[in-house]
């Protein structure tokens, strides 16, 4: 760059006595070749450019710069050049990227602070520019060329740029104050003779980009150098204006708080002097010590509640203690000691609420009135804990509530699904920052009685972590033997849950751990037929739609053709919480015909049913129109209540028999196919026709919608049907579907879920089953709503069901 901007040109070489005179941008600058080295070490500079006219201290580090340095002050008077690297190498400074301009610095005092490290003490002399390398290594000397500033007088326009100079400089120093004393020296001197003495001196104090400065440097032309030098201390001026503002904001929020902290610390002061304030705390003591007043504490808790006032009595309130006391106490405080809610003693109106709330549902409501009728009698809860199982949306939440309101108790619930931490039961410790009580505490707390009922929703559904088991932490709350001593980790004290009347819900029991489940008392919820849903619908899903989307009862009518289609098509679950999705679409879109048609009345016949909700989702579950060999119906069921189930079975001819089953099925069922598969292969020995089927054929069993994972032992008698069925090459009966275990002796054992299944295959059409012999107590106790119209086929042993399935029409009811 300095050597676009200057060419020095050499006038005279006759003596060395005499000056060179150059031509700088047509200002006149002398060369001192008389006085100074012609050349010099060169040390690079790392931070910034050095600018002459002033004494700096610097610091050098590294042995081969330190060796340089002191053989520049022993050979060359102490003169050193001082050049900016545009990119410095630390291994070895001699290869770094230096500029073309930069001072020349004679070092006056020397102090070695480390043995690779020197401070040295300094000043700038003047500028200089390389005309050639002489020596790299051991260290980098340059052949240089100095200039010196010009003797005449500024003209105006430079004079002018100093005032200006001049000017600013004065305001920043009012800003930033920072190396004021020398700049004060320069300005207070400035007549203006040595504007470039005076330019170098500022320049030195400038904290602008290292760029800018060296490019101030490489600046010889004093005009030039005078109007780059007024633009960057106007940057500085307005960063120090900035700077300035930013610092007035923060004095002034300052100053505000601490006013306003010391007026509130002299009223508190005043009203202390004047008895119209109380100690700091000791208004929180008081609040505490009333709310315990009217509570009846046992007398472990009051013993710790003396000892907790006694320790917050003496702490300061801005400890952090004060405040983790203070609320450990208000928890405390809040409870309902000895505070419980009157019992409704009316068994009639319990049953009435109950029938209010729920249609069907008999052996449940009668299951719940024996437990009501209990606690009224024993003025306590028995003891039970009352687990209610079921499929999803077949109303197990609203008979809890429905429980609270019949008894007159308060209802919370909230819900186990996903619980992986134990604290969520039994609370944190205090130990933890932001500890809360538990899950139950807390709910006592929101409801201020010590009886409600408390629902405990999704237990089937809880989780283990690292955190703890939730599920062991439930055995104590739900054991009547150890819930009036629960111990919350948060409180520390114990509280009597004995009271506390809970309800669980599930919608399978096999995920339960079976200590829990031990400690509760089951009662089912099997689901609804058609004829029930079709009610429920009527009685209760759209009066409540109606009255949410803000219709009178006559505006929207929907036939029981159509809600029977719906729930056929669309809603085909155990529960009504998809039906009521669908009610809940069709007044959506009857909302939208009567604004655009602006009518008042809507009424939705079986026929606008697909109009309004699209093609049915449920077409049939029945496979097959016609009988196949291989192929039977079995009845399985599943967390979503009862369903119907096929087997469907082929052979391959091969030499080599073998068997295997597909259909996502789990452990249990693939080891009761594995059964079924024994046991038909020993019967079909026997025939005569067919003994040799299972030696020259490899089976495959598959059990349709694969990618729903199925487990179980009731589809035994069904996988072994399907089995002997294409063995045999006979078809079974389309109209008959069936359920039980198998033994490899052919004995059929029994299963759960009579009704669920009952409900299945009244729903598909099937009026003929075949259930277990030990089963017949199990049917012969559902309504009779539900056995009506159904052939019911108990087997004792597989013969029993090849009977049955074979024949060609079925034989009555037992």
């Amino acid at each position: 760059m300095a050597e676009e901007k200057f060419k020095a040109e050499q006038t005279d070489t006759s003596s060395e006595e005499d000056l060179i005179e150059v031509k700088p941008e047509g200002k006149y600058l002398q060369a001192m070749d008389n006085v100074l080295p012609q050349n010099i070490t060169i040390l690079p500079l790392i931070q910034r450019p050095a600018f002459p006219g002033i004494a700096l201290p610097m610091t050098f580090s590294g042995k081969e710069q330190v060796q340089a340095l002191k053989q520049a002050v022993e050979e060359d008077e102490g003169y050193v050049g001082l050049v900016f690297a545009q990119e410095f190498n630390e291994e070895d400074y001699t290869e770094s990227d230096l500029y073309d301009v930069g001072t020349l610095f004679q070092v006056i005092r020397t102090n070695q602070i480390a043995p690779n490290t020197i401070q040295v003490l300094g000043r700038g002399v003047t500028r200089f520019q390389k005309k050639k390398v002489l020596l790299v290594k051991p260290r980098l000397r340059w052949e240089v060329q100095y200039y010196s500033e010009p003797k005449e007088k500024p003209d105006p326009d430079l004079k002018a740029y100093m005032m200006a100079i001049s000017s600013d400089i004065k305001e920043l120093l009012k800003l930033n104050p920072l190396f004021q004393e020398q700049v004060n020296m320069v300005v207070s001197q400035l007549n203006y003779e040595a504007p470039g003495l005076t330019m170098d001196i500022i320049s030195n104090l400038l904290s602008s980009d290292s760029e800018q400065l060296q490019e101030l440097l490489e600046t010889f032309n004093l005009e030039a150098r005078a109007k780059l030098l007024l633009l960057m201390i106007k940057e500085e001026l307005e960063i120090a204006k900035i700077q300035q503002r930013i610092s007035q904001q923060i004095d002034e929020k300052v100053n505000k708080q601490q006013k306003e902290f010391f007026l509130r610390e002299q009223l508190k002061a005043i009203k202390k002097e004047l008895g119209m304030e109380k100690e700091e705390g000791q208004t929180e003591i008081e609040k505490i010590e009333q709310k315990l007043a009217d509570k009846e504490l046992p007398e472990e808790a009051m013993k710790t509640v003396e000892q907790e006032l006694d320790k917050l009595r003496v702490l300061n309130v801005q400890s952090p203690e004060f405040n983790v006391t203070r609320n450990y106490l208000e928890t405390i405080a809040d409870l309902p000691w000895g505070v419980y809610s009157e019992d409704n003693n009316d068994i009639k109106k319990a049953r009435a609420v109950l029938d209010r709330d729920h249609y069907g549902l008999e052996e449940v409501k009668e299951r719940i009135l024996e437990f009501l009728s209990t606690i009224i009698k024993r003025g306590t809860v028995s003891g039970s804990i009352i687990c209610l199982v079921g499929p999803p949306g077949v109303g197990k939440t609203s008979v809890g509530r429905s429980v609270a309101n019949a008894l007159g108790r308060e209802f919370f619930r909230f819900s186990l699904g996903g619980m992986r931490d134990e604290a969520e039961i039994k609370g944190h410790r205090r130990t933890y920052i932001g500890a809360l009580p538990g899950k139950l505490i807390q709910a006592l707390k929101r409801l201020g009685t010590s009886n409600p009922v408390i629902m405990l929703d999704e237990i089937d559904k809880i989780g283990a972590s690292f955190r703890g088991d939730p599920a062991s932490a439930l055995l104590e709350v739900l054991d009547p033997e150890q819930n009036s001593t629960f111990l919350d980790h948060y409180l520390d004290i114990h509280y009597d849950l004995s009271k506390v009347l809970f309800i669980t819900t599930a919608n399978q029991l096999d995920t339960i751990p079976g200590p829990l489940l031990d400690r509760m008392e089951v009662i089912r919820l099997a689901g609804y037929i058609m004829d029930e849903k079709v009610q429920i619908a009527k009685q209760y899903l759209l009066p409540k739609q109606l009255k949410e989307h803000g219709f009178g009862e006559d505006e929207i009518q929907i036939s029981d053709e159509a809600l029977k289609e719906i729930i056929e098509n669309y809603a085909r679950e155990a529960g009504v919480r998809n039906l009521e999705k669908h009610i809940r679409k069709i007044i959506r879109k009857a909302t939208l015909k009567l604004a655009e048609n602006e009518e008042v009345k809507f009424h939705v016949a079986k026929e606008d049913v697909e109009e309004l909700l699209g093609k049915p989702i449920f077409n049939t579950e029945q496979l097959y129109n016609e009988p196949k060999p291989g192929v039977s119906l079995g009845l399985a069921y599943t967390s979503l209540g009862g369903a119907t189930i096929y087997i469907e079975a082929n052979g391959v001819r091969s030499k080599s028999p073998s068997f295997k089953q597909t259909g996502q099925l789990g452990d249990v069922m693939r080891e009761s196919s594995e059964i079924a598969y024994s046991y038909v292969r020993s019967l079909v020995s026997e025939m005569e026709e067919h003994s040799d089927y299972f030696d020259n054929h490899s089976i495959h069993l598959h059990v349709p919608a694969g990618a729903t994972p199925k487990d179980g032992p009731s589809a035994g008698i069904t996988m072994a049907l399907a089995l002997y069925s294409l063995a045999a090459g006979q078809s079974v009966r389309n109209d008959v579907a069936m359920t039980g275990e198998l033994t490899l002796t052919g004995k059929v054992l029994p299963i759960g879920g009579v009704k669920e299944k009952t409900i299945a295959a009244r729903r598909v059409g099937i009026h003929n089953l075949i259930l277990p012999l030990d089963n017949r107590k199990d049917f012969e106790e559902l309504p009779g709503y539900l056995r009506e119209g159904i052939n019911v086929h108990y087997a004792d042993y597989f013969s029993d069901v090849l009977e049955v399935a074979f024949a060609e029409k079925a034989a009555p009811v037992a």
